[in-house]
């Protein structure tokens, strides 16, 4: 089985990390409660910036060097995903993620060889939902699923008739949770 994987918050429990400092970066210290900021996030992080009122291109431009300050240590894999890619056939990533912050959590934890291509943020492809990243990936490698967290991850894989999994989020619409 071919797969392709979102990265924050399906292969690697990310979210924690980034919302207990996304204050600190974002927001110069504001309080704020870290499973809100992790919610809106979760959504897009176009939605969490909009949320907190921030410049969003800015921000967004600013989100590479938010990503590298988060130490790999406290983005731990989630269990049992390394079984899976152990038993798949083919892993790919299609993320938003910076490839230098992808690159530093897969070599922190030993998992880099697991797959056989990425696309990032820094690639230049279209941000999800538009499938112009998976289309890639699919003609390049025929895949037969693809794992997502979030409804993102999932809308542009349905384009292109490709099952899907929704990975710790029973109400998105999905072939399998």
């Amino acid at each position: 089985m071919n797969i392709l994987w979102d990265f924050d918050g399906t292969l690697f429990d990310t979210y924690p990390a980034m919302a207990r400092r996304f204050s600190s970066y974002f927001l110069r210290g504001k309080p704020i409660d870290p499973l809100e900021a992790m919610a809106q996030m979760k959504h897009s992080f176009r939605r969490a910036f909009e949320y907190y009122g921030l410049p969003v291109e800015e921000s967004f431009k600013k989100l590479r060097d938010f990503e590298l300050q988060i130490p790999p240590q406290d983005t731990p894999p989630f269990p049992f995903v390394q079984d899976v890619l152990k038993k798949a056939q083919l892993n790919v990533i299609v993320t938003h993620k910076s490839r230098l912050s992808v690159q530093t959590i897969l070599a922190h934890y030993g998992m880099d060889a697991y797959f056989r291509e990425m696309i990032t943020g820094d690639d230049g492809f279209k941000r999800k939902p538009d499938p112009e990243s998976y289309q890639y990936m699919h003609q390049k490698y025929h895949i037969d699923l693809v794992i997502g967290d979030r409804e993102i991850d999932l809308i542009p894989a349905r384009a292109l008739g490709i099952k899907t999994c929704a990975f710790r989020n029973p109400s998105l619409d999905a072939d399998y949770h």
